[in-house]
């Protein structure tokens, strides 16, 4: 490997951790306006998504500028590669997080509460994002697998916390409005999750070349 493509791994690296932590902290602040009610911090999270946006646009040119100058193969392809994947989903969940504050300063001025535990929902979705990006820093792959499995019970909690609004929104048509803003908050959140499944997918592909979308492989590799 030539010390220009090394030197633009590590610019790479550099610019994928910094849009990393930016998602992550929208996601991490969307949760706290959301706990408590917090519109300025939803305001703040919609504003900063314009920064996430750029962001990405930076990372992807950087790694098309790579593969047109360096021509990378094997390791440092499915590198490239796998960064144009996070990069994308990064972007999206940024999306979602800034769609999410939108929610929450709709839903912040109604006094409705649901039984179902929205702030468990949102941690667990969170705490695999987390998981994800730390996997991506650490290219630790048994974390990766741990997140893979943990998309389940994600969509499981969806599943709940749906089941719960429509039925609410039966007896209660008079604040549709409201209930069908938590409804959007249930698929945002179970979103994100898999994004972070996607991400924790890519980790395992930049690891160890494995492809384990759609179950095509087990994720753990046998020896």
């Amino acid at each position: 490997m030539s010390i220009h493509l090394i030197n633009e791994e590590r610019k790479l690296k550099s610019l994928l951790q910094t849009l990393s932590g930016n998602v992550e902290q929208a996601v991490s602040n969307a949760v706290r306006a959301f706990i408590h009610n917090d519109v300025k911090l939803a305001e703040e999270i919609i504003e900063n998504d314009k920064i996430i946006d750029e962001m990405e646009i930076e990372l992807e040119e950087e790694c098309l500028k790579i593969l047109a100058l360096y021509q990378p193969v094997a390791v440092d392809l499915r590198y490239i590669v796998s960064c144009l994947k996070i990069n994308n989903d990064l972007e999206r969940i940024g999306d979602l997080a800034a769609k999410g504050a939108k929610r929450v300063k709709t839903v912040a001025k109604s006094d409705i509460k649901l039984n179902f535990d929205f702030i468990e929902f949102m941690n667990s979705s969170r705490e695999m994002l987390k998981n994800s990006l730390d996997a991506l820093l650490n290219m630790n792959i048994e974390q990766a697998q741990k997140v893979c499995e943990d998309d389940q019970k994600v969509d499981d909690m969806k599943k709940v916390a749906a089941k719960e609004i429509k039925n609410l929104i039966k007896q209660d048509p008079e604040n549709v409005s409201t209930y069908l803003q938590y409804l959007g908050l249930t698929r945002d959140i179970e979103r994100i999750a898999d994004y972070a499944t996607n991400i924790a997918e890519d980790v395992i592909y930049m690891i160890e070349g494995r492809i384990v979308r759609h179950n095509n492989e087990p994720l753990i590799a046998n020896d």
